[in-house]
């Protein structure tokens, strides 16, 4: 399954004559509809729809099938009708002429200022604007499905690219991982052998030599140094971390909220291995670390 950014765009549109024939048979509607779908990140599923009065109707339908493709993200659903028109304009039956006629001098009896149906009036009421009075229901479904399966192929193009760079910034963790790990020993290697220093000099001082008192008081201090600068559970920790990311990329689907978590996880062990840094190799592995899990956690914002 891939991985999903929930930052996308895509838009669709039906034929020409996408309308339905009006009810009064006189041929069928024309018009265009359109519909874009742009969606940016976001904690929740976060909807917003700005659909002309024609599609209003469909809007809860068109919320199911959007809710059914989508999990997390803040999306926008744009929709528009555009009128084509036709070559040539319909000719009102006479039937109607006489009915609207009829109407008009019923309507200026009680309102004698009402004023008189011009022709482009009786065009739009004859059906000549035809889509604004047909039923779009069916052409916004099959609009939808195809501008959803657009916008989450451009999704899934988008998560393939933060997958890859996720990928990376995990080896690279890996190789700092690896270079903290000799480290330790050596440091407190370094620290038994600078107590035992200064114990000679004070012993010096004194004209005394060093006893094996003293030594064992140096080996002390330097498995105390040992046990605080310890880093081997925050590495291990670390590792445990990197594997299970790498788990959740290869797996795909809704993985964002996990990889979030985990993200902050990375961050913690990366500062405690900071605090516990004894040497500026140490402390330049915890801040190439800490950077390297900052710009995943950007790119993770970004992921379904």
């Amino acid at each position: 399954m891939p991985v999903y950014s929930m930052t996308g765009y895509a838009s669709g549109q039906n034929g020409a004559t996408g309308g339905h024939p009006d009810t009064d048979g006189r041929g069928a509607q024309t018009g265009r509809l359109g519909l874009e779908i742009r969606s940016v990140n976001s904690r929740f599923l976060d909807l917003t729809f700005k659909l002309p009065e024609e599609l209003r109707q469909h809007e809860t339908a068109l919320r199911e099938l959007i809710t059914q493709r989508l999990k997390r993200g803040k999306v926008e659903v744009r929709g528009a009708i555009e009128n084509t028109g036709q070559i040539g304009v319909a000719e009102p039956s006479v039937r109607l002429l006489q009915r609207l006629n009829g109407v008009q001098d019923s309507i200026r009896a009680w309102l004698p200022t009402a004023r008189e149906l011009s022709v482009a009036d009786v065009l739009r009421l004859a059906g000549g604007d035809g889509p604004a009075h047909g039923d779009w229901g069916a052409d916004l479904i099959e609009v939808a499905t195809r501008t959803l399966d657009a916008l989450l192929d451009a999704r899934a193009r988008e998560g393939e690219r933060l997958a890859a760079m996720l990928q990376d910034r995990l080896d690279q963790l890996r190789e700092l991982a690896a270079q903290a790990g000799p480290l330790v020993p050596k440091l407190v290697e370094q620290q038994r052998t600078r107590f035992l220093e200064r114990w000679q000099e004070a012993m010096g001082l004194v004209g005394g030599t060093l006893p094996e008192a003293a030594q064992d008081r140096a080996l002390t201090e330097a498995t105390a140094f040992a046990i605080r600068i310890d880093v081997a559970e925050e590495i291990t920790r670390l590792a445990s971390h990197l594997d299970e990311i790498e788990r959740l990329i290869k797996k795909g689907g809704d993985i964002g909220k996990r990889l979030d978590f985990l993200i902050q996880e990375l961050h913690r062990e990366a500062n405690t291995l900071g605090s516990k840094s004894a040497a500026l190799e140490l402390t330049r592995i915890s801040v190439d670390m800490k950077v390297l899990i900052e710009q995943m956690r950007e790119q993770v914002q970004n992921i379904e």
